[in-house]
């Protein structure tokens, strides 16, 4: 939370917002709801008698839930407060935001709170490199609720809202008439689902099964902690590092539908919750001694994503495991090869060393021995045709000339490979 921003995720479900917990997006800056590749919030703001909500202080409880202290107005010594708010927040099952209004003065009040909704449905790659939306959107009010869409032809989003309490609704936003006692409190929890094709949970349809409740990933992260190693010690400040560090690792954890319920882990928050060959990979790596689980799934995973044929646009080769694996619409309509996308020349020799490693850590033979097609395929890929020169070395140059990565190393930014003086080398690059 250093930069201002309060981070909540659930696997490729995710909420970035500022530090009273609005979402006011720009087109360049990742805050917003995301799940799947796809803004399905860009504005969620929350206002009391017209005016926006000033922050006291925020707590991440956990990576999937926290709580914001707002008033209605800027804080000074020289201003009593007379209404403030608690916006307590859950990203599981749906964004869940249980907001509670308090009178602090000792006669009654009448107030206006309003939430302002928008949703842009950006994809990742757009809010990175803006451009003009191809579809349609639409705003409906139907059955208490509001619901924000964009179609084009066959990908469909949409934005559900609802509401515990009675509520004025617009295609704005939800304004509610509060009426409260000295020094009472109203309540009301808002619901926001991110909806797919025919109106179904995204989650469902991508990943194979809902989002879990808040009581849910409560257990689950229990559960994650009491099975790792523990760590006993006279520092507590080591204690509680190693704690915040398995709890870290387990909000990476992504379910892909391929993965029948397991985890791997993602590349990180905002802009790379997906599978990504070399980073699920390192990271296995660099975990099988605390978490050897993500390491059989990230292998299982890759596996049955493995390249076979050839393919320029996606830069895909017989053997070759995945660089990048991407759900949203510029990847649908293939004006991002992300579907997979291949372009990394490492992660092929990385899956062979995590398997090697994975059993001498956890002595699983059995896993070496169904993986064995796998690893013999990646090492053919290695001397066939990583060797672009025959010298031993593994090489590479995009064969997508249009968006394929230019440098297919850590790091991949284009310029990331140079000589002293700045300029760059020629192509193929070992």
């Amino acid at each position: 939370m250093s930069d201002g921003l309060v981070r909540l995720l659930d696997g490729n479900t995710f909420v970035v917002s500022e530090e009273n917990g609005d979402i006011d997006a720009s087109p360049t800056i990742p805050t917003g709801l995301f799940s799947f590749d796809t803004r399905f919030l860009s504005k969620w703001t929350l206002s009391i008698n017209g005016k926006r909500v000033s922050p006291l202080s925020a707590e991440e409880v956990e990576y999937f839930e926290a709580r914001f202290f707002v008033v209605a107005t800027v804080p000074t010594p020289l201003v009593a407060t007379r209404v403030s708010a608690i916006r307590e927040r859950s990203i599981g099952e749906s964004f869940t935001e249980r907001l509670t209004v308090i009178n602090h003065e000792a006669e009654a009040i009448e107030l206006q709170v309003r939430i302002d909704v928008e949703s842009d449905f950006a994809d990742l790659f757009e809010i990175k490199d803006v451009r003009n939306k191809s579809g349609s959107y639409y705003t409906r009010i139907e059955d208490g609720c509001l619901r924000l869409g964009y179609r084009r032809e066959t990908f469909c989003r949409e934005t559900l809202v609802s509401s515990t309490a009675p509520v004025r609704i617009d295609e704005q936003g939800l304004t509610y008439d509060v009426q409260l006692e000295p020094h009472g409190q109203w309540a009301t929890e808002v619901q926001v689902r991110a909806l797919g094709a025919d109106g179904r949970d995204l989650r469902e349809s991508l990943q194979g099964r809902p989002g879990r409740a808040r009581r849910q990933l409560r257990q689950d992260l229990g559960r994650w902690l009491a099975e790792a190693p523990r760590l006993t010690c006279d520092s507590h400040t080591l204690a509680m590092t190693y704690r915040r560090s398995l709890a870290d690792l387990a909000a990476l954890r992504f379910m892909p539908l391929t993965a029948g319920g397991h985890a791997l882990p993602a590349a990180g928050l905002p802009w790379f919750m997906a599978i990504f060959g070399r980073d699920s990979i390192l990271t296995s790596l660099q975990t099988l001694p605390f978490t050897p689980d993500l390491a059989a799934t990230t292998l299982r995973l890759l596996a049955l994503t493995q390249g076979n044929v050839l393919d320029d646009f996606r830069e895909e080769e017989p053997g070759k495991i995945l660089h990048e694996l991407r759900y949203g619409e510029t990847t649908g309509f293939e004006e991002q090869p992300h579907s997979p996308y291949y372009g990394s020349a490492d992660s092929t020799a990385l899956y062979v060393i995590l398997l090697d490693e994975y059993e001498r850590w956890t002595g699983d033979a059995a896993a070496v021995r169904l993986l064995e097609r796998s690893a013999r395929t990646a090492l053919h890929w290695i001397d066939e045709y990583g060797d672009l020169m025959g010298d031993g070395y593994v090489w590479y140059q995009r064969r997508n000339e249009k968006n394929g990565l230019e440098n297919q190393c850590w790091k991949d930014s284009w310029d990331s490979i140079s000589f002293h003086d700045g300029t760059l080398p020629a192509l193929p690059r070992a």
